[in-house]
């Protein structure tokens, strides 16, 4: 075909696992949409002037200095020779954004001071936090050293700066050291490994992408749609900036010759048809002796319940979203599906880049809410009480999403204060709200769901560890209810809520982005269809080529896109407010799925019992094998996809430090024992390739890829809430109880 013989006629440097999908250089009109697509960033604050990346330059060198001054200083009060002394060095390294290239207006800089040996982590946090202490250009300096990446914070002259430590096992740290060496890593602290680690993932992204500008821009746009549309934290169960940037890069490696406006385009066409759980990995793990632990599912059990597994390139490979969950990662498809509709239309000139960028309408979206409030009598107090209790919602949604009567836990990644009324009961309050859709139970008039338990145990996990980090004050509340739609008002003003024209997006209540198949079959084909060797003869990069190949993009879109809106017309649900008294329990009248709800109060509690996983997983082998076709992939049942938890030293972006600052379990069994790597085959885990005639290589030998589908009452892990075993605080702090039950009319 013609797009073959111009794949082996055009020398140009092979990046990914898997050959491009189209080498297709761009065209006028794609020179245009990029501009278009610039201008319609601009307005959001996405891109800097001179003067402030000028001001982030002259910022970091006096960080720089500061720190080669302290290490010189350190040196001489430990008695270092004067000439050993005045070598050894020190530098500031940036990751994360700035280090991309991608920050914001007013963005943080993320950094590691890496220092020589004779410099210990405890001289970071004591000698070096005073010497910051006293410079006037530094305020609101605060340390955080019992984070999971511990951190120093402060703003530097009006730029605020992240800033962890690693100290290596070498006399000198000079200008020129490269992090990238993997020897560096040899006997270092854990906390070390994970500080450098945020660097050598950032250069090695720029290493594997195709044009780094392109990537960029791309990047940006994605960013800044994440943003808007709800799906940018990694604490919250969703993907934070290092995951967004892989799975850029990633597209990039896919199309390298394309620019931002199409790689835009096809990130929402890649990833929206991606078959999850299969991972996203930018280049071939590589092996090491270093024996650190690596993302393994077929090593590490935890690592079989990840969902939407995206793999750091930099050793010791790590999962960046073991925070997904099967709510989180429905609702990130359902947006990549709409992202593809409007990249679609904008394309064809139907449609303008902002309407990419029209932020979700959450308060619309759900008939049913719930809403968790935290209050503290005091501000200090309410900061403290917030970030704990924040990094534990995506434990709430996990409970949610076990209860067999709730498809989708969504929470709205923003916090909410809240109003006058709620202010003067419980002082400093903070509202963060789920929206729950629950599933059509067929042949029954009502179903009574009792949410009790599963609120109960989320709230007791978070009296309990703020207990044992001695965080729990007087005054600290956390509450949830639930709530309708209609009865949102009472807690936001109208203008959050006001109704914007209804899009035209799929419906995850019916079927959770493919992933939830109906439970009425008789035939048994919901998760066992994936043992038919023939209902998936298809590789996934196989169907994007396919739907690529049209020497008329404009004509494919078209088609795509009319396609698309024949399958997603359901509209939003329409709504209706009554006023109703506060507080009452109001009676389902205008929906099937309305819900009754009664709210009552009661004592602190005397314990909680947390079950463990407590029966045989079910394991299913499946292997990729150089040139055949992969068949029967696995896709993890939607209801029985259990994220776990497990160990794992990453960056800061795959681990945000505020999301763990809590003490952490390893869990038994990941690290590797008597071998070098875990990916010795060189097999490839990516269920992705383009078709047999543009030869695909997959590489080396076969790669067991362990899936695991776990009844229900087996995936309630011990693990998600390490401290299971510790009583709930029974002192004098009032702890409120709520008891939340519905009836849902079928």
């Amino acid at each position: 075909s013609h797009s073959t013989s111009r794949l082996q006629n055009q020398p140009q440097r092979h990046y990914g696992i898997t050959s491009p999908i189209s080498l297709a250089p761009p065209k006028d009109i794609d020179c245009i949409h990029t501009q278009k697509l610039v201008e319609a960033m601009k307005p959001f604050g996405v891109f800097e002037d001179e003067d402030e990346l000028n001001h982030r330059l002259v910022v970091l060198g006096k960080l720089n200095n500061l720190v080669k001054e302290w290490i010189l200083e350190l040196g001489e009060s430990k008695n270092l020779p004067p000439s050993a002394a005045a070598n050894v060095g020190g530098k500031i390294f940036t990751f994360g954004s700035y280090r991309l290239g991608v920050h914001t207006k007013g963005a943080d800089i993320d950094a590691v001071c890496v220092a020589p040996r004779h410099v210990e982590r405890s001289d970071f946090f004591q000698s070096f936090f005073e010497k910051l202490k006293h410079q006037e250009e530094i305020k609101n300096l605060r340390a955080v050293e019992d984070a999971y990446v511990p951190v120093v914070k402060f703003e530097f002259d009006g730029i605020e700066i992240d800033l962890v430590f690693a100290r290596l096992s070498m006399q000198t740290v000079s200008d020129n050291l490269d992090l990238g060496d993997d020897s560096r890593l040899r006997s270092l602290d854990i906390r070390c490994i994970r500080s450098l680690n945020g660097c050598r993932v950032t250069d090695e992204i720029l290493h594997l992408v195709p044009n780094k500008e392109n990537f960029r821009l791309t990047l940006r746009a994605i960013k800044l749609w994440a943003k808007r549309r709800g799906i940018y934290s990694n604490m919250l169960g969703f993907l934070g900036g290092v995951s967004w940037a892989m799975l850029v890069a990633r597209t990039c490696q896919l199309y390298p010759n394309a620019l931002a406006s199409t790689l835009v385009n096809k990130f929402f066409l890649v990833f929206s048809k991606w078959e999850w759980p299969n991972p996203v990995l930018l280049k071939q793990p590589e092996e090491s002796n270093l024996n650190l632990p690596v993302w393994d599912p077929r090593v590490n059990p935890s690592d079989r319940y990840h969902v939407m597994p995206i793999i750091t390139p930099a050793y010791p490979q790590q999962n960046s979203t073991y925070n997904v969950s099967a709510s989180t990662r429905a609702v990130m498809i359902e947006e990549f599906k709409h992202g593809l509709v409007v990249t679609n239309e904008i394309l064809q000139g139907k449609s303008d880049w902002p309407k990419l960028f029209e932020p979700l309408n959450f308060f619309q979206k759900y008939k049913h809410y719930i809403v968790l409030t935290a209050s503290a009598f005091t501000e200090d107090h309410h900061l403290e009480w917030i970030g704990l209790v924040e990094s534990k919602i995506r434990v709430l949604v996990g409970n949610l999403e076990r209860n067999e009567f709730i498809t989708i836990a969504h929470v709205k990644p923003q916090s909410f204060p809240g109003n006058q009324e709620l202010s003067k009961q419980s002082g400093y309050v903070s509202m963060w709200f789920l929206g729950i859709v629950f599933r059509k139970v067929e042949n029954t008039e009502s179903v009574n769901i009792d949410l009790t338990y599963v609120i109960q145990s989320f709230t007791d996990t978070v009296y309990r560890q703020a207990n044992n980090l001695n965080v729990l004050k007087e005054g600290m509340k956390i509450e949830a209810a639930h709530v309708k739609r209609k009865h949102l008002h009472y807690f936001l003003p109208a203008e959050t809520l006001q109704k914007r024209k209804k899009q035209n997006m799929p419906d995850i209540s019916q079927n959770a982005s493919g992933l939830q198949c109906k439970r009425t079959s008789s035939d048994g084909s919901c998760l066992d269809s994936s043992r038919d060797t023939d209902s998936r003869t298809t590789s996934l990069l196989n169907k994007i080529t396919k739907l690529d190949t049209s020497t008329a993009e404009i004509e494919r879109n078209a088609v795509y896109q009319r396609s698309n809106s024949a399958n997603n017309r359901e509209k939003a649900p329409h709504v209706a407010v009554p006023s109703v008294s506060k507080g009452l329990s109001v009676p389902g009248i205008d929906s099937k799925m309305e819900a009754t709800v009664a709210i009552r109060t009661s004592g602190p509690p005397t314990g909680c019992t947390i079950p463990g996983p407590n029966a045989v997983s079910q394991l299913r082998a499946h292997f990729v094998q150089g040139q055949h076709e992969l068949s029967g992939t696995p896709i993890m049942d939607f209801k029985n996809a259990a994220p776990k938890r497990p160990y794992s030293p990453t960056s800061k972006g795959s681990h945000s430090p505020t999301s763990e600052e809590y003490p952490k379990k390893t869990v038994d069994g990941e690290k590797l024992t008597g071998q070098d790597s875990a990916f010795k085959d060189g097999g490839n885990l990516e269920d992705v390739r383009r078709r047999a005639a543009e030869n695909a290589v997959l590489g080396g030998k076969s790669m067991l890829i362990p899936i695991i589908n776990t009844t229900r009452s087996q995936r309630l892990s011990s693990k998600e809430l390490p401290d299971s075993s510790s009583p709930v605080p029974t002192n004098s702090i009032r702890i409120i109880k709520r008891s939340i039950k519905l009836t849902l009319n079928g």
